[in-house]
């Protein structure tokens, strides 16, 4: 017979998984109209800042896949739950890896052709929307990763959060463009994407090998 406490903690581990599907999805919607709206955006300015932007909202999109996925695992034994972890902050640390790739070898390629990207006021509105909405979403999503133990929900959480910094990169690059003139600052703010996404994806790859070791 389950226990009174047995029922609660499994009623309690029920309702974090629901609330992290639930986050997960939002993540899903905001990052699909966001990619939209930050490629397009880029490409119309040529800012490859902008279109490394929206790149990341895609990557983030396949994350909160991923986590879905994570989530469902619940439903079954403890062993495959380890294994589906594993699994799942690999192939997050694989998107910041592609994410960095990508967006790092095009700033280079248009800072040594001196490409020139026009001033973007929709970009920056964007960018200031990303900056007040992606924290709130980067809190909740750890605080159920931390409750319900799960590192790729903690992993998918330090991924929204980011999106912060890429939206504060994002923002002082297409502002020192707009305000100086200075054209270089958009791929050099595309490379901070790229410094950011890197390292954590090395980060997140490195954590996860060290755990299967031990």
């Amino acid at each position: 017979m389950i226990s009174s406490e047995a029922q609660a903690a499994s009623l309690l581990r029920a309702g974090l998984v629901h609330r992290g599907r639930v986050l997960a999805w939002l993540t899903i919607g905001w990052n699909a109209v966001e990619g939209v709206a930050g490629i397009a955006s880029g490409l119309a300015a040529g800012s490859i800042a902008l279109i490394g932007f929206g790149i990341d909202s895609y990557v983030e999109v396949f994350a909160g896949t991923v986590i879905l996925w994570r989530l469902r695992q619940e439903r079954h034994a403890k062993s495959v739950s380890d294994a589906a972890e594993r699994r799942a902050v690999q192939l997050i640390a694989v998107t910041f890896l592609l994410l960095a790739v990508g967006v790092g070898t095009e700033s280079v390629r248009r800072l040594l052709a001196g490409a020139v990207a026009e001033e973007s006021a929709f970009g920056i509105g964007l960018a200031v929307v990303s900056l007040i909405a992606m924290p709130l979403l980067a809190r909740a999503k750890r605080r159920v990763g931390e409750q319900l133990e799960s590192r790729a929900v903690q992993a998918d959480a330090t991924e929204t959060m980011l999106c912060v910094w890429l939206s504060a990169i994002l923002l002082v690059g297409l502002g020192a463009n707009a305000l100086f003139g200075w054209w270089w600052a958009d791929p050099v703010a595309a490379l901070g994407i790229v410094y950011i996404a890197g390292r954590e994806g090395i980060e997140h790859w490195r954590t996860d090998q060290l755990d299967d070791c031990c």
